[in-house]
């Protein structure tokens, strides 16, 4: 088995950082917004934050967690102020925490 994308065990995914496209979106069960727009998004348990290239994969994940919601990432602001973007090769893009300025509906 290998690892795409640093779930609970702390490996090196040889993963290089890449500019992300302008916008990536985050699948979240909706009981976790007030924390989301106070803390932002951690990776909790897992090495990364998992960001989604569409709204309909985003809100597939964020249905296994709850009600879903899908909320917008703006990417493009983040890379520009240094934080670093990972793409998996499943197709999934990695990030270590998101501050809750980057984070909209």
């Amino acid at each position: 088995m290998r690892a795409a994308q640093g779930h609970s065990i702390d490996i090196d995914l040889a993963l290089q950082s890449i500019e992300p496209p302008d916008v990536l979106f985050h699948g979240t069960a909706s009981a976790n917004l007030n924390s989301i727009f106070e803390m932002g998004i951690h990776s909790a348990k897992r090495q990364y934050v998992h960001l989604s290239p569409d709204e309909k994969t985003a809100l597939k994940v964020g249905s296994r967690h709850g009600k879903a919601i899908v909320l917008k990432i703006n990417t493009r602001q983040m890379f520009k102020e240094g934080l670093k973007f990972f793409k998996a090769d499943n197709g999934v893009w990695l990030t270590n925490h998101i501050l809750p300025k980057y984070i909209d509906f």
